[in-house]
C-alpha cells in the first residue's frame, strides 16, 4: 500500500530562559482600562485618557486608533520601504505652491501653504521610512524660516531653522537660516557661531 502523507517537520519550540521569564513576570503590571464610546481607551476608575492617579496615558494609543479608523487602508501596513505615492505628491505640490508664492513676495500666504505641506509630511504613518519625513521637512521648514524672516518674525524663523539643524545637521542651509534669524534678533555672536558651524560642513559654500 502507498505510504501516508509525509509529515512536515515542525519548527523547534523556543526555550525561554527561566531567569528572563521571571524578570518579565516581575515587571508585569495589569492596567485597569475600558473602552469609552467604542472609540477611546480610558482608565477604569475615572474615565480619563490621561490619569495621574492611575498612572496611565492612553493618548498615543487613542491617536493611533483614530488614525486607523479614519484611514482604513492604513490598518494593514504595506511591505517595508513602500511609500504612499499620493502623500509624497501632495507634499511636493504644496511645497512648490508655497515656493511660487514666496517668489511673488507673498510671504504670509507662502507660510500658510508651507504649513499644509509640513503637516502632510509629518502625518506619514510610523512604518514609513523616517528619512523620507526628515528630507521633506528640512526643505519645507528652511523655506518657511526664510519667509518668516522676511516678514520680520525672527523668533518663528529661528524655531524653524533650529528644527532644520536638528533634522539635518550637515546641511549648511539650516545653519545659514539660523544665523539670519539670530541677526534679526540682534544676537550677533550666536549668529556668528551658527554660520561658523555650518561652514565646518561645507567650507566652500
Amino acid at each position: 500500500h502507498s505510504p501516508g502523507p509525509q509529515q512536515q517537520p515542525q519548527p523547534p519550540q523556543a526555550i525561554i530562559d527561566p531567569a528572563l521569564q521571571a524578570a518579565m513576570d516581575a515587571q508585569y503590571h495589569p492596567v485597569p482600562l475600558k473602552v469609552a464610546d467604542a472609540t477611546r481607551v480610558v482608565c477604569s476608575a475615572h474615565d480619563l485618557e490621561v490619569c495621574a492617579e492611575c498612572a496611565v496615558d492612553f493618548a498615543q494609543l487613542n491617536l493611533i486608533a483614530k488614525m486607523l479608523q479614519s484611514a482604513p487602508e492604513l490598518a494593514v501596513p504595506p511591505p517595508p520601504n513602500v511609500m504612499h505615492p499620493g502623500r509624497s505628491q501632495a507634499v511636493h505640490k504644496a511645497k512648490e505652491e508655497g515656493n511660487n508664492l514666496y517668489k511673488q513676495n507673498k510671504y504670509a500666504q507662502a507660510i500658510q501653504v508651507y504649513n499644509i505641506s509640513a503637516g502632510i509630511a509629518a502625518s506619514r504613518p510610523p512604518w514609513e521610512a523616517s528619512q523620507i519625513v526628515r528630507d521633506e521637512l528640512t526643505v519645507i521648514l528652511a523655506n518657511r524660516s526664510a519667509a518668516n524672516a522676511l516678514l520680520g518674525d525672527y523668533a518663528s524663523a529661528l524655531v524653524d531653522a533650529d528644527a532644520v539643524v536638528q533634522l539635518k545637521r550637515p546641511w549648511s542651509k539650516g545653519h545659514y537660516r539660523k544665523g539670519k534669524a539670530l541677526v534679526g534678533l540682534g544676537q550677533l555672536e550666536e549668529a556668528k557661531e551658527a554660520v561658523s558651524l555650518g561652514l565646518q560642513f561645507e567650507p566652500d559654500n
